[in-house]
């Protein structure tokens, strides 16, 4: 009995050998990926914009000095890996970060990249060029940079004002691809030139955007795709149906909710889908500076009113999180723990918020017999829409009556960004899973992206103290102590950080979902189709 039991386990044993020693399928090249996309981007230069409308169908046309690794998940410092630089060093002192460049690299039209143009996308996020961007979004995550030297053509350095560990992280988003020297900003936003791998063909107003292979891609052999097609399907509903008949191999990412999800596998059981958290908080926006919003007692109460769980029901059937600013965790890596976010003033007990909300009205001379009458101003996006509706209903219960107010996407954050809104129901997409990013870029007194306007000076000298602070748990507290602020003060206040999700067809191969910012895995260069 000892002998046959040895034998069979022995012949276990080989088996799984044998099984473990199968190659995982060979990439094949070739074929078009067809994903839908949700609308027709406002331009596809990344730099300009404010949407994963843009980065989805742009960010595989060009490369970063870094990036985040495409295979894992969660972006960190310990994930970002080298593209157009082959290398970097900070200098003793922290001021000072030095990039050494990739050579033989080409634009797409054939022209060499250098160091020069690595300044040159530089100086026009700081607004230094003689060119300028139409709009320059994150123009506030480089104040800190004093100036970007070269050094020949494979060399560039940024030199700081005073120490920032997070300059790298924002360097390797989705968000900061290079540009070239030798083409203007106008013509980046309709036919823009990058060195990724893959080539802009056309974009087509509500139809399809198309790119090609980039045959001479720097990295021999990728892409492995002949191309990439958008097909642009503004209806959810309409997108399933493509999806499930097989006109499109993948949704538009993390555009499916729990309930489009669980109809696409009732009708195709082989789709792959993943709902995950995506780094986008959608929020309550308030002009401050018009009449009667400027009265911080009316901004308290509205603040008041939200009931955060209601929208995480509705909306997501359960599929999100309450947080304030950052990503809460375990995904986020900076966001308020619950024992901190129970402590901040609106995150308790809604009856009893409600109560206090509905007080303060009164006192303002508004009750159920004279509601104030607003209009809640929002994308034409069902991720805007939906929430938008929600709103209205909750602050009908403290004697605010609205009247949802859509606004195409193309004039959206032009609207919001001149301050020509009352209220709004807004999404805000953190590029990183950091501090800088999203406290500079939303907070920050001048911020081209503070849409509210609200300015503390003395927050501000937080955030710059928490930026330059290298022990990850002191930091913590800092950006605890500033998130805590914010919420408090109704600058923007979160109403939930959604989980979404994406489907694609079983033969799309390789592809990863990031878990912590839906704005950097769409490089798309090592994806394949086993068909």
């Amino acid at each position: 009995m000892t002998a046959k039991l040895t034998a069979l386990a022995a012949a276990v044993i080989a088996a799984a050998a044998s099984i473990s020693a199968v190659p995982a399928a060979e990439p094949k090249h070739g074929g078009i990926l067809r994903i839908y996309h949700r609308e027709t981007p406002p331009s596809l230069s990344i730099h300009e914009e404010a949407t994963f409308s843009v980065n989805v169908p742009a960010m595989g046309l060009f490369n970063n000095l870094v990036i985040y690794d495409q295979h894992v998940p969660q972006n960190s410092m310990q994930t970002i890996r080298p593209e157009l630089a082959t290398s970097w060093a900070w200098s003793k002192d922290n001021l000072s970060l030095t990039f050494k460049l990739r050579h033989g690299v080409t634009w797409h039209d054939g022209k060499p990249f250098s160091a020069k143009d690595v300044k040159c996308t530089f100086d026009l996020l700081q607004d230094k060029a003689q060119d300028k961007f139409r709009k320059n979004p994150r123009k506030d995550w480089y104040a800190n940079v004093a100036d970007v030297t070269i050094n020949g053509d494979d060399e560039v350095t940024f030199h700081l004002r005073r120490p920032q560990p997070s300059l790298l992280a924002m360097l390797a988003s989705g968000y900061t691809p290079i540009y070239p020297c030798h083409v203007s900003p106008a013509q980046m936003r309709t036919h823009p030139i990058g060195t990724g791998p893959f080539k802009f063909v056309e974009m087509k107003q509500n139809e399809s955007i198309k790119l090609v292979r980039n045959e001479n891609y720097w990295k021999k052999g990728l892409p492995y795709l002949d191309g990439i097609e958008y097909t642009i399907i503004r209806n959810r509903a309409t997108a399933v149906l493509a999806f499930v008949a097989g006109k499109v191999d993948m949704t538009f990412p993390t555009e499916m909710t729990k309930a489009l999800i669980a109809d696409i596998k009732k009708q195709d059981p082989t789709a792959i889908c993943e709902i995950k958290p995506i780094n986008v908080n959608t929020n309550l926006i308030v002009n401050r500076d018009s009449p009667p919003f400027n009265d911080p007692q009316l901004r308290r109460a509205m603040a008041l009113a939200l009931d955060r769980k209601a929208f995480i029901d509705i909306i997501l059937q359960g599929e999100g999180d309450i947080g304030g600013t950052l990503l809460p965790p375990p995904e986020g890596v900076w966001g308020m723990p619950p024992d901190v976010l129970k402590t901040v003033a609106g995150y308790g007990d809604v009856n009893k918020d409600r109560e206090e909300a509905r007080a303060i009205m009164k006192k303002l001379g508004y009750g159920p017999d004279k509601p104030l009458k607003i209009k809640v101003s929002t994308r034409n996006l069902a991720t805007y829409r939906d929430p938008a509706v929600v709103l209205i209903d909750q602050l009908k219960q403290i004697y605010i009556d609205g009247e949802l107010e859509p606004v195409e996407s193309s004039a959206w954050f032009a609207k919001v960004a001149r301050k020509d809104y009352s209220v709004g129901l807004n999404l805000t997409g953190n590029g990183i899973d950091d501090p800088d990013q999203a406290f500079y870029e939303n907070y920050a007194c001048t911020s081209e992206r503070n849409y509210t306007h609200y300015c503390n000076k003395d927050l501000e000298k937080l955030f710059d103290q928490q930026s330059a602070e290298t022990d990850v748990d002191k930091r913590k507290k800092l950006v605890w102590e500033i998130d805590k602020k914010l919420q408090e003060d109704v600058a923007r206040p979160v109403l939930f950080h959604a989980r979404t999700g994406t489907c694609w067809k079983p033969y799309v191969k390789n592809l990863t979902i990031m878990s912590n910012s839906a704005y950097n895995g769409y490089r798309f260069e090592d994806i394949w189709l086993d068909k």
